[in-house]
């Protein structure tokens, strides 16, 4: 084989890899947007279970990505605690998605702070991945069409009163 020839294959090879690189390499996810459907999810509940996003089609849902290590997660616990508890008169779901690996700390958690709404776990960090997350606690407020009406970063006081009619208005009740 001349010089040519092998010049010829090896820039194929390369050019094949390559492409072959490009067409299999899996993509970073962007950051869910306003106006974005919110990528379903399906992940382990406590104590056991499925927390599935599409179960509350239909309705306003709020994701809070927290863990028990996270001083503003802990903060932010007691408000939507009681945030939960009287939005759900209204049809507002809050599913809490724990990144923490230490189950026995979590089960503890949420048995110390009367958690009451569903929880689930993400230890891997691969649905706060998906949905763009890079600080702790961060909260996700659905429409009832699965769309993103507000991402809330860091902890908030899910007491307040323009947050609360914010997602009530979202109910269309």
């Amino acid at each position: 084989m001349n010089k040519t020839n092998a010049l010829k294959i090896a820039a194929l090879i390369v050019i094949l890899a390559g492409s072959g690189y490009f067409t299999l390499r899996q993509r970073a996810p962007h950051p869910v947007a306003l106006g974005d459907r919110a990528p379903d999810f399906s992940v382990p509940a406590l104590p056991s279970g499925e927390v599935d996003l599409k179960n509350y089609l239909g309705q306003v849902v709020v994701v809070n990505l927290w863990a028990t290590w996270c001083p503003p997660c802990v903060e932010e616990t007691p408000s939507l605690v009681q945030f939960a508890g009287k939005m759900r008169d209204h049809g507002v779901v809050v599913l809490g998605i724990s990144v923490d690996q230490d189950l026995t700390a979590l089960t503890d958690f949420v048995q110390q702070y009367k958690i009451p709404y569903l929880v689930g776990r993400d230890p891997n960090q691969a649905l706060s991945s998906r949905y763009g997350t890079y600080q702790f606690p961060e909260s996700y407020i659905l429409d009832r069409h699965g769309r993103l009406a507000d991402k809330i970063i860091g902890a908030t006081d899910w007491n307040d009163d323009r947050l609360q009619q914010f997602v009530l208005n979202l109910t269309g009740k």
